[in-house]
């Protein structure tokens, strides 16, 4: 079997093998929600490695398990999980890649999954990580096993990435996620659903600056004319990078740490300054970086100057003709199972935006419906769950030859 027949039918049947699992799909999301896996506790994040690990080599994929080095400070990460399968039609006759991304790390503390333990109430499932995101990547792993039953081999390959430090930006996974991207032709982000059922179609990119303002100290009772107040500066500066909110759709701007001084007799020689960006398109981001250094060569001070820094880029998932194509191959699957699905865009980032900065489409939010990420009172919609899956499903059948773009 090369692909299941598009349309109501194949999607009924892809829901009927999901409803199937369901009381299994519970199960092994109770014993994934009973490990602690916080972004710094390596050993539980390889717990949920070893589990993923093994559920994925037995539906025949190659998976790789990647170790990361310790950080300067000593910390250790988790591993990384890299899981391909060949598929029976080359990429010369259409057949195209697809990575499916989800991470096994959470918000939580240790201690977490004990003194909230996974509990249901009616339709909803409540715990640590059940929407964020171990309900979305156990949906993954589902849909590639009921492709598997079906025989489905009309791809030139899957790849579904599993990561260990999302929660806290990736530091560890980040070269790894664009590697494994390269080469890629789709991208689908397993995080849940919106609240209302909504995929993800774009996520913000965030870049990251520090400007260090340097004056000149003097006594500030005796001859404070001979300084040059970077705090003063500072200041100056924090006024005018805030009035940049306003002047771009859908970009924000914020100066959310401000240092200055030692002492309240000496005209301060030193501030320093940190400050957000987060903008939908990739030529925001670039505006912003202009306007910022433009505002830092006039720093309205005499005698002071500033050095503009980019710490950090995480590029927008922007929203694109080819993802919109993605999205349609979504919609048609969603309206054979009763589905009205709806197309977001978000501030928030995840290992989404990586994918996207290679340059391929990507869709996301195709777990489960799910909210109240990153909180105690985080769900999980039960009832979504033999839909969604069968939503992904069916999704990479259809994005798996390019005879049906």
């Amino acid at each position: 079997m090369t692909a299941p027949t598009r349309g109501r039918e194949s999607v009924e049947r892809l829901l009927g093998l999901a409803r199937a699992r369901q009381s299994a799909y519970l199960r092994d999301l109770e014993q994934l929600v009973s490990i602690d896996s916080g972004s710094y506790n390596a050993a539980g994040v390889n717990k949920v490695a070893d589990w993923i690990e093994h559920r994925l080599e037995t539906i025949g994929f190659d998976v790789e398990r990647v170790r990361f080095p310790p950080t300067p400070d000593g910390h250790q990460h988790g591993d990384a999980l890299v899981a391909r399968q060949r598929g029976a039609l080359p990429e010369t006759a259409g057949g195209r890649r697809i990575v499916l991304a989800g991470h096994m790390d959470t918000v939580f503390d240790d201690g977490t999954a004990a003194a909230r333990p996974f509990r249901v109430d009616g339709s909803t499932a409540h715990g640590p990580g059940v929407s964020d995101d171990k309900g979305g990547l156990l949906a993954g792993i589902v849909a590639l096993e009921i492709l598997g039953e079906l025989g489905f081999e009309g791809f030139a390959e899957l790849v579904l990435l599993a990561t260990p430090d999302e929660e806290i930006g990736s530091p560890a996974s980040r070269s790894l996620i664009e590697r494994t991207a390269q080469g890629m032709h789709h991208g689908l982000g397993l995080e849940c659903a919106r609240e209302n059922g909504d995929l993800v179609i774009a996520r913000k990119g965030v870049a990251d600056f520090r400007l260090t303002v340097t004056g000149r100290a003097a006594h500030a009772g005796i001859e404070p004319e001979r300084g040059a107040n970077a705090a003063l500066a500072a200041a100056h500066l924090t006024v005018a990078l805030q009035a940049l909110n306003g002047h771009w759709d859908d970009v924000t701007v914020n100066v959310g740490v401000v240092r200055a001084g030692t002492r309240p007799n000496i005209v301060c020689p030193q501030a320093e300054l940190h400050v957000e960006v987060r903008a939908a398109t990739t030529a925001d981001i670039q505006r912003v970086t202009r306007a910022i250094q433009e505002a830092a060569d006039h720093p309205g001070v005499p005698g002071v100057t500033v050095r503009v820094e980019q710490l950090d880029l995480c590029p927008p998932m922007e929203d694109t003709p080819a993802s919109r194509r993605m999205f349609e191959h979504a919609c048609r699957a969603a309206r054979a199972a009763g589905i009205d699905l709806g197309a977001a865009a978000t501030g928030g980032v995840g290992d989404a935006n990586l994918i996207a900065g290679t340059g391929i489409p990507v869709l996301d939010g195709l777990g489960p419906v799910g909210g109240a990420d990153h909180t105690p009172q985080e769900w999980l919609d039960i009832t979504s769950v033999p839909q969604r899956i069968a939503l992904l499903a069916d999704l990479i059948a259809s994005l798996g030859d390019i005879g049906t773009d």
